[in-house]
């Protein structure tokens, strides 16, 4: 489903990504690893065009995406949730979904909405809300089921567990288990190590911009160098 060989990209005269090679298949939870700064975010720029690659390729559904601008990477199926929640704070719950459909999905609105009050029942009582009201569980929800309104064949997540309660990223790693179990293809770009790995399928870990570590996420889960050389476990 996503094919990326090779990927350079930066910005300035710096180059964050130093040639990445990663894959995500049909239906399965993909994980990348990497504390602060080792270019996670700036990979998640680039698979969306948010920043243009220097070098490599990217793939989507065996279409070349490097390159593309945002709109069209999104109307092609791939739609990131951004690390920070980004909602519109002075708009209501429900318009805030409504936007995710702005460029994809727009047959399907009510269905999709009637989908996500389902899946995020919180979100249905506080659909004529502020959003910048909700809690920042709560936001994080309204990214994810902003994301989902614009029907995705594949996901990215950029750290949705990121300052939550312990409870919350519990409830969090169940949910998104259950946009999976859908048949959804998700890239789950996390911090925390332990959940991930045990939610997903296989891992990429990253360090100063380059792929160090892949493979099944319940092999690296269970190598202890491995956790303590790259994921400080």
């Amino acid at each position: 489903m996503l094919e990326v060989r090779g990927l350079v990209a930066g910005y300035g005269g710096t180059d964050v990504l130093r040639g990445i090679d990663l894959d995500v298949a049909p239906g399965e939870i993909v994980a990348v690893l990497g504390a602060n700064g080792v270019g996670k975010t700036t990979l998640n720029r680039a698979l969306s065009g948010l920043i243009a690659p220097r070098a490599g390729a990217i793939r989507f559904l065996d279409e070349a995406i490097g390159g593309k601008k945002p709109a069209a990477i999104v109307s092609a199926g791939l739609i990131h949730v951004p690390e920070g929640r980004r909602i519109f704070p002075n708009m209501s719950v429900r318009d805030n979904l409504v936007l995710g459909s702005y460029r994809r999905g727009k047959p399907g609105r009510l269905a999709n909405l009637e989908r996500i009050f389902t899946l995020f029942p919180r979100l249905r009582e506080r659909s004529a809300q502020a959003a910048g009201t909700l809690s920042g569980g709560e936001q994080q929800m309204l990214a994810i089921g902003r994301g989902l309104m614009g029907e995705p064949k594949l996901i990215i997540l950029d750290e949705p567990s990121l300052g939550l309660s312990p409870l919350l990223v519990e409830e969090m790693f169940t949910l998104i288990a259950r946009i999976a179990a859908e048949g959804l293809a998700v890239m789950l770009v996390e911090q925390n190590v332990v959940q991930s790995l045990e939610l997903a399928s296989r891992a990429y870990v990253m360090e100063n911009g380059r792929i160090v570590v892949a493979g099944p996420a319940a092999a690296i889960a269970a190598d202890p160098a491995l956790k303590h050389a790259y994921l400080g476990l």
